[in-house]
This record gives C-alpha cells, sequence and structure tokens, in this order.
C-alpha cells in the first residue's frame, strides 16, 4: 500500500515536472523578420544598387496599385505614398495577432573624415595602418565627424524629407534611432532637424549602442564616452544601460560577421518589443545596414554616403526557440610596422601593403 501511494506520488510529481517544462517551453517565443516585396525597387534584382539615387527616384517607392486601394477614401487624389499608408494600415489590421508590418527607413550616414581619409590613403595602406591611428598632423578620424560632404549630403536628405513631407504626403517616422557613432548622430540631426513633423512624433532619437559600425580594429569604429555624446546632442535619449565608456571596441581586434548579423538581429527584437510605432528611422552605417538587411531577408544592397532604403517589413512573433546562434571571439588584427605606401587599391589583405 504504501509502496503503491509512493509510485503515485512519483508519477505525480514527474507529470507536474513534464507539464511546468510544457509550459515554460509554451511560453518561450522568437521573432521572425519578412521582406514584403514589390513595394520599392531595392527589392527588385534588376534595380542596379550603385547607379540607384534615391531622392531622385522617391525613395525607389513603386508606382502601383495595392490590394487595398478600393478601400482608400478618395484614392484618386492621393499620393502614391497615402495610399502605400493605407495599405499598411490595411495589412496591420488584418494581420494575426502575433502579425505586424513596419516600414523602416535607414539611413547610412554622410562622409566622415574615416570615409575621406580611405579614398586618400588608399584601402591597403588605409586597413593595414592609418586605420588604427587616432588622425594625423591634418584631421582626426577617430569617432570620425562629418565632412563638409558628409553636411551637405544630410542636408540633401533633409531637403528631399521636407519635399515628402509637403507634396508627396508621406507618413514620417514616429520614433527615430541612432548609432552612437558621431557621424550618424550628426547626419540624424541634419536630415531630420527643422521638418513640420506631428508634435506626437518630435525628432527625439534614441541612441541604441548595438546599432553600431561592425566593430573592427579601426578607431573610426570606437565611439565617444557618453558624457561627451550627451553634450554635443542634449536633446537625444539613451537607451537603458549606456555605459559611459564604448563596453566593445578593444584595440586590434575585430567582430566576425557572424556576431554583427547575432547583434543587428538581437537590437531589432529589442526595438520591436518595446517599440509599437509603424514607422522608424534608423541612422547607421554600411556594414550595418547591410548586415540588418541580411537579418531581415533582403536582397544586398550598399549605400553611399548619405543615402537610405526604405523596407517594409513583416514582423512575427512564432511560439519556441528561435535558430540557435553561437558568438564566437574577436578575432586579431595584423597591421603593417611602418607606414605603408600610399596608392589607391581595392586590395583589403595587409600583405597588399608595400
Amino acid at each position: 500500500m504504501y509502496a503503491s501511494s509512493l509510485v503515485v506520488g512519483l508519477l505525480a510529481a514527474l507529470a507536474s515536472l513534464v507539464g511546468v517544462s510544457a509550459s515554460a517551453n509554451h511560453h518561450k517565443s522568437h521573432t521572425n523578420y519578412t521582406v514584403v516585396p514589390g513595394v520599392f525597387l531595392q527589392d527588385d534584382p534588376a534595380t542596379n544598387a550603385s547607379a540607384f539615387n534615391f531622392t531622385a527616384s522617391n525613395f525607389g517607392l513603386i508606382n502601383r496599385d495595392y490590394p487595398s486601394d478600393s478601400s482608400c477614401p478618395d484614392r484618386k487624389h492621393k499620393t502614391q505614398w497615402q495610399r502605400l499608408a493605407h495599405y499598411i494600415k490595411t495589412l496591420n489590421s488584418h494581420a494575426k495577432r502575433n502579425e505586424r508590418y513596419s516600414l523602416l527607413f535607414m539611413g547610412r550616414h554622410g562622409e566622415g573624415f574615416h570615409n575621406a581619409a580611405e579614398s586618400y590613403f588608399g584601402t591597403p595602406a588605409w586597413n593595414c595602418y592609418y586605420s588604427e591611428l587616432d588622425g594625423n598632423a591634418t584631421v582626426t578620424w577617430a569617432d570620425a565627424h562629418l565632412t563638409e560632404v558628409g553636411v551637405n549630403q544630410a542636408l540633401a536628405a533633409n531637403a528631399f524629407w521636407k519635399h515628402l513631407i509637403k507634396d508627396e504626403k508621406i507618413t514620417p517616422p514616429q520614433t527615430y534611432y541612432t548609432s552612437p557613432l558621431y557621424r550618424c548622430l550628426d547626419t540624424a540631426r541634419l536630415s531630420f532637424s527643422g521638418l513640420d513633423l506631428p508634435k506626437r512624433s518630435p525628432f527625439i532619437p534614441t541612441i541604441k549602442e548595438l546599432f553600431r559600425e561592425g566593430i573592427s580594429a579601426h578607431t573610426c569604429d570606437r565611439r565617444s564616452d557618453k558624457s561627451f555624446i550627451h553634450a554635443s546632442f542634449p536633446a537625444y535619449r539613451f537607451e537603458r544601460g549606456f555605459s559611459e565608456h564604448d563596453p566593445y571596441w578593444t584595440a586590434l581586434h575585430a567582430e566576425t560577421s557572424v556576431d554583427q548579423d547575432i547583434r543587428s538581429k538581437k537590437v531589432l527584437d529589442d526595438v520591436f518589443s518595446n517599440d509599437d510605432s509603424t514607422y522608424l528611422s534608423i541612422t547607421s552605417h554600411s556594414g550595418e545596414i547591410a548586415s540588418l538587411l541580411r537579418v531581415l531577408g533582403h536582397r544586398t544592397f550598399g549605400l553611399s554616403t548619405g543615402a537610405a532604403i526604405p523596407v517594409l517589413v513583416k514582423i512575427s512573433t512564432l511560439q519556441g526557440e528561435g535558430p540557435t546562434t553561437t558568438t564566437q571571439p574577436y578575432t586579431s588584427v595584423s597591421t603593417c610596422a611602418t607606414a605603408p605606401t600610399i596608392r589607391a587599391s581595392t586590395c583589403n589583405d595587409c600583405s597588399c601593403c608595400e
């Protein structure tokens, strides 16, 4: 009798544990991203990224009909951007409980002094020697500021946004995010300041650590201290836990592309877990935007300095754990012991330096 009771008790305990385990697994979820195709020219593999002009092509927005046009009020007098906004609203109103749609505007910073320095020294000399310095007697490129060209690129983006808001009736971003590196902080300021924005969605960007450029041995990828950033951009918000000093950059070490994609997925998950905005702006870098596009499932699309790309994304929250990811240690970077010959080349290998 006692043994029988003991067995029953053990079985009940095991059932309880299985129930707890199943319940815990049930509550685990992950986020999946897919690009909604056929909205922008950039989605089409036939579109040449190197020749693409986002201001001349209306951000690449395709002039087309949407399935929601029949329910769009006064559609004949609506712009393409207004009809797209109605389409996105319709997608969200008919979406499943675990799905939502958002339009991301991802802009690359304007030309920085590090970009100009690489052009001057040549890629091999830059990668092997000069990029590990803070600068030279002429200019500083550590956490590079914008050149005059870069400032004008950001101002051109600002003029384009003014046109879109006034003439195309575009829905501007509801939330703004930026990399913590100075060139992005300044590009965002120049691009979005002074626009006729809705009072409920002012330009007050949030600085997020993981929207930074791929972390390399280059000093242009080392951010400034939090106190300096705050003094330079006092209206900006810092994400929770933003440290005073750069916690990621390490001299002569670089993260792998695998790790960059892991952190890009992490920061996107963080944004969409805490921000219910439909229209979001991210000011970042060429390498980081490329990583974000990979995470989103978008085709490869390189951006020149000051350029931007919009992407319509479907965000799905799925039950269960997502694919396992394994981070890798930073790799050591080889450098030239002495200043190499300055010459133009597409070679990125230190062995190319003379």
